[in-house]
């Protein structure tokens, strides 16, 4: 016989939430439960949610857990509460047909619809570079650093060094962080509405083309696995208005509950791999002593260099 669904009532942010079995353990290797999890997204809240605002919100949901089956949700659930957010896109399938379909995507910008999402065991908040009334344009330029064994952490952050040396040159301000995984993402801040994918994918091809050209030995900017053992892919193609990456302050689906965490360029230089990941405890005390690191890429304007 299954277990009985254990539900409670609670208020957030003047709406009432029906949550269920928060007692159940979705990280094993930590003893982490749903409880814990809705308890660190909500203490985390405002430093995560101007990040959330206003951008559809793709779930990736762990209904068993991080060791169990999971799966990704595009179009929010129809059982949703009316009050919950949310913004129709036409994308279009990888299928040869190429049709288009229409997404209903989940829009995250409030307390209350974070905690009903996480209630869901939405365990990762993945968003895309632009908000939903602008779509079409990327608020900022994004490097994916992913290594390839044995290459780590640490080569991540000689290549994250390398490109902020470039966009220096550039006149470009960068900021990193970890992605809770295994790798590290650079964000330049635009926050312009005179840019597109089509100015911002090319760019960010170029630049890891030119940096593979250059780094032969460490960096990779093509996806074939065969290509990548001991070097960083510097995957530009997150640059494109169909993709998603892993928000900031997002947990991580890994044995224990890890955070998507800003860092500061110091902490990168020292390339220190223990020092550069953080479970949930750890980001929400840094967060009460260092704020949102990651606030500028919200709020800097800049422009991609002329003739790109």
């Amino acid at each position: 016989m299954a277990a009985a669904r254990e539900e409670i009532e609670v208020e957030v942010g003047g709406r009432l939430l029906s949550l269920s079995n928060l007692g159940k353990v979705l990280y094993p290797k930590a003893g982490f439960t749903k409880g814990e999890v809705i308890d660190y997204y909500t203490r985390i809240a405002p430093v995560l949610l101007p990040h959330l605002e206003d951008r559809p919100l793709t779930l990736k949901r762990y209904p068993d857990g991080v060791d169990g089956f999971f799966f990704y949700e595009k179009n929010c659930p129809a059982h949703r509460p009316g009050w919950i957010e949310t913004a129709s896109f036409q994308r279009r399938d990888r299928s040869s047909s190429g049709k288009a379909e229409a997404i209903e995507y989940c829009v995250m910008s409030s307390l209350p619809a974070l905690v009903w999402a996480v209630n869901l065991a939405d365990l990762e908040l993945h968003v895309p570079l632009a908000r939903v009334g602008d779509i079409a344009n990327p608020r900022s330029l994004v490097f994916d650093l992913d290594p390839g064994p044995p290459a780590g952490l640490k080569e991540c952050c000689e290549v994250a060094l390398i490109l902020r040396e470039l966009f220096e040159g550039m006149k470009l301000e960068s900021f990193p962080k970890v992605s809770g995984s295994k790798g590290l993402q650079l964000y330049v801040p635009l926050n312009t509405k005179n840019v597109t994918y089509e100015d911002t994918k090319p760019f960010a091809k170029a630049i890891a083309e030119a940096l593979e050209t250059e780094y032969p030995k460490i960096v990779v900017s093509k996806m074939k696995k065969s290509l990548r053992p001991g070097k960083v892919l510097v995957d530009w193609s997150q640059n494109d208005q169909s993709k998603t990456t892993v928000c900031v302050y997002s947990l991580r689906a890994k044995d224990y509950p890890t955070v998507s965490m800003p860092v500061t360029w110091k902490e990168v230089e020292k390339k220190d791999p223990a020092k550069l990941m953080f479970v949930s405890d750890d980001a929400l005390a840094r967060v009460k002593k260092k704020g949102d690191l990651f606030e500028p890429v919200l709020s800097l304007v800049q422009h991609l260099p002329r003739g790109n």
